[in-house]
């Protein structure tokens, strides 16, 4: 039996939309980063994009459990001596939530050229309205993520 490896003309992308009202911040990523890789599909193949796209609305009303917010850090590094910027999550989610949750889903995609490619296919706006209603994406509910 031969292993079977996905063509390119194979691969079909859909669109998912999630609202992240309400929703802790690890376990949505988790299920983004499974969806972006394309591990919910059967045709998945480590080395190759087979992932969807995701439309994330409502990124400004995600929350962290048991205080983390405040105790988590979040690093930038320039690349020049004494540039470490560090500031916690809750001054993030202030700041640009977008940008906390992008973060987040890029640290468990894979570090290379793949990974950069899958993050593409992200989408995060902080408010209830997107852009994109012509792709006609269908609404991708995670249950687990939901805050208690």
């Amino acid at each position: 039996m031969r292993t079977y490896s996905p063509k390119a003309s194979e691969i079909e992308r859909a669109w998912h939309v999630i609202d992240a009202e309400g929703m802790v911040l690890g376990r949505l990523c988790t299920e983004v980063a499974r969806v972006l890789r394309g591990k919910h599909k059967p045709i998945f193949a480590p080395h190759i994009d087979t992932g969807d796209h995701v439309v994330i609305v409502n990124a400004d009303k995600i929350v962290m459990t048991k205080g983390k917010s405040g105790k988590e850090m979040v690093y930038r590094y320039s690349g020049y001596p004494g540039g470490l910027k560090s500031e916690t999550y809750q001054n993030l989610l202030d700041r640009k939530p977008a940008d906390a949750i992008r973060l987040s889903v890029r640290g468990m995609l894979p570090h290379g050229p793949l990974g950069r490619q899958q993050i593409k296919k992200l989408k995060v706006y902080a408010g209830p309205n997107h852009p994109h209603a012509a792709q006609h994406p269908t609404v991708l509910d995670i249950p687990a993520a939901k805050a208690r």
